[in-house]
């Protein structure tokens, strides 16, 4: 904690009081999150408080990739730059692939990586479609992902407010997922696809959403009329994608727009030996 940000230092040591008692702070299987080795931690995105709430109580600093068109103006460059986010440009070709490396370095050298598979705020509250990005990330490094999820922020503070409610919001961190089986597969773009879909899997049942197989940035950019019934499984929704598209994918984009169902696997696998702690 000595070597992150000063900002990031004193929100750690003067928020959980005041987020325990005024948003009645829950957490949830904090002990999932390695203390010493690096992982990412991937939740779901409800509001822009998440990013404090999801590091809140981990006692290792945890670095966030941000747009870098915040580091337009001097005022949000100074707090995101102060409090440990890195800027990374959005889009494909050579910007992806930066943004990749960009990850890769930050776990590299030892560091949790905060990172949100659906690329944005959901629009409606549900859980959508995840984006390769994350897995990509930790293929290439070689670590675990941590599913996480965020539940009431989206009450506690709503898009277009400053000031938080007094809402109760919970984080909850479930046992790293161990991806080290696909290493070898990872520039196949359906083994990141279903490596993809088995995160949103755990993600969806650690925060009860609604699942949509739709990215969430094609909804709110009004690209995609959202017709597709909610509450399906990513399993069953990415197999109707696969039927009726057929996979697509594009190797330089960071967030990736590929599609593969799951393999069939039970709650057993998913909760026994298809994970190690990292």
């Amino acid at each position: 904690m000595a070597q992150a940000p000063l900002m990031y230092r004193m929100i750690k040591q003067g928020l959980p009081p005041v987020a325990d008692r005024y948003l009645r702070l829950h957490v949830e299987g904090l002990e999932h999150v390695p203390t010493t080795t690096p992982a990412i931690l991937a939740s779901n995105h409800l509001s822009f408080v998440d990013s404090l709430m999801l590091p809140l109580h981990v006692t290792r600093p945890v670095y966030f990739l941000g747009k870098a068109d915040y580091w337009d103006s001097w005022r949000t460059r100074w707090f995101f730059s102060s409090t440990g986010v890195v800027p990374v440009h959005r889009g494909g070709g050579e910007k992806g692939q930066d943004s990749l490396r960009t990850g890769v370095d930050i776990l590299q050298r030892g560091d949790l990586l905060g990172i949100y598979p659906e690329g944005t705020r959901s629009p409606d509250g549900r859980l959508y479609r995840g984006k390769t990005g994350p897995v990509r990330m930790a293929l290439e490094a070689g670590v675990p992902i941590v599913p996480c999820a965020v539940v009431g922020t989206d009450r506690a503070m709503p898009t277009g407010t400053y000031v938080p409610r007094r809402e109760p919001v919970t984080v909850r961190y479930a046992p790293p997922l161990d991806l080290s089986r696909y290493r070898e597969q990872r520039d196949d773009p359906f083994v990141l696809r279903s490596a993809t879909d088995e995160l949103m899997y755990e993600i969806m049942l650690l925060s009860g959403q609604e699942y949509v197989d739709e990215y969430a940035s094609k909804v709110k950019s009004g690209a995609v009329d959202l017709t597709v019934e909610p509450g399906a499984s990513p399993t069953r929704a990415a197999e109707a994608d696969v039927a009726t598209r057929g996979p697509a994918h594009d190797p330089v984009e960071l967030t990736g727009d590929e599609t593969l169902s799951l393999p069939e696997t039970t709650d057993a696998d998913r909760r026994g030996s298809g994970r190690a702690i990292g």
